[in-house]
């Protein structure tokens, strides 16, 4: 069974500063399961055969005018009828006025009121990116999480391999520090995934033999980030000898992470290899590549022609 996330109601007013006009007894407890909402255009009019009281639901300057234009009788009659279907949160948006019928409604029924200035479209935007992140699938993996000139670069391997020393190592060339030993995974979009560092283990390393380092305390702010989308995933492993490792950079693998594939490159390590400026130039190449360049293939080319071949 496909695991459903929440966030408390609080937490939504808080990071959005909205106005609370009718807070429930019990408001704590109220909790967003949907990364969707509503404007209940439909239901203002009376239909409520498809109707999800689990979204917030949005009123506008299109909902009021509409209500403006019926009688007050049926007005109040449609504006019961909405709050007696318990909606989870009832949004006024551009600070419009609430109706009186709506609040006295609201406060028996227990259904938060709030408002907020900002216009219907940019506050409905804003929520959804909001709720994608807060509610989004979501998994834990061991490694180590970086940004090298804008990459997000996500370390993985057995324990020992050099993960957090190869972070450390980054960290002083001037690059930032997401995550290291667990990396919180969350898929935010269908092309997207963002990685952060669990709130108790956040901005520290664990270096062998030396312990627990605050990398913020000891870097400064700048070396420090708290979430970064996952653009490369990086696959360190002992350098096992007599194995055939890609020496063009023709292959293209992935591996995938919560549905999404991932590009994903082995780098293999040993004594006297400078993992640090590796790392700098798969980022910078994997950077390339999605611009539009490749070097393996424009090579390969190169060689094609030069042996005479069609390209």
């Amino acid at each position: 069974m496909k695991e459903r996330y929440k966030i408390p109601l609080s937490t939504i007013v808080e990071e959005f500063h909205f106005e609370l006009i009718v807070k429930p007894e019990n408001y704590d407890e109220i909790q967003i399961i949907t990364n969707e909402v509503n404007r209940p255009g439909l239901a203002l009019a009376g239909f409520y055969e498809i109707f999800e009281p689990d979204r917030i639901q949005l009123i506008g300057k299109a909902e009021t005018h509409y209500l403006q234009s019926l009688e007050p009788s049926t007005k109040r009659v449609m504006l019961q009828k909405f709050v007696d279907a318990k909606p989870v949160a009832i949004l006024y948006t551009t600070n419009l006025p609430v109706d009186e019928v709506v609040i006295e409604r609201a406060r028996i029924q227990q259904v938060p009121v709030m408002r907020t200035q900002v216009k219907t479209s940019p506050i409905m935007a804003s929520l959804i990116a909001s709720l994608n992140t807060h509610l989004a699938p979501r998994i834990t993996r061991h490694g180590g999480l970086v940004e090298v000139y804008g990459e997000g670069m996500l370390l993985l391997g057995d324990s020992g391999i050099g993960k957090s020393e190869t972070a450390i190592e980054l960290v002083k060339r001037g690059h930032r520090l997401i995550a290291d030993d667990a990396v919180e995974i969350k898929r935010v979009s269908d092309k997207t995934l963002v990685g952060s560092a669990p709130e108790i283990i956040r901005h520290y390393v664990e270096l062998r033999g030396i312990g627990i380092v605050d990398v913020r305390r000891l870097f400064g702010i700048g070396s420090v980030k708290l979430t970064e989308r996952i653009d490369i995933v990086i696959q360190l492993e002992n350098w096992v000898e007599g194995k055939m490792y890609d020496r063009m950079g023709m292959d293209e693998e992935t591996i995938n992470i919560l549905g999404i594939d991932v590009p994903s490159i082995t780098v293999p390590v040993r004594p006297g290899r400078n993992l640090a400026i590796i790392l700098e130039i798969a980022a910078m190449n994997n950077r390339q590549k999605r611009m539009g360049y490749n070097a393996a293939e424009e090579f390969n080319k190169k060689l094609m022609r030069q042996m005479g071949m069609d390209v």
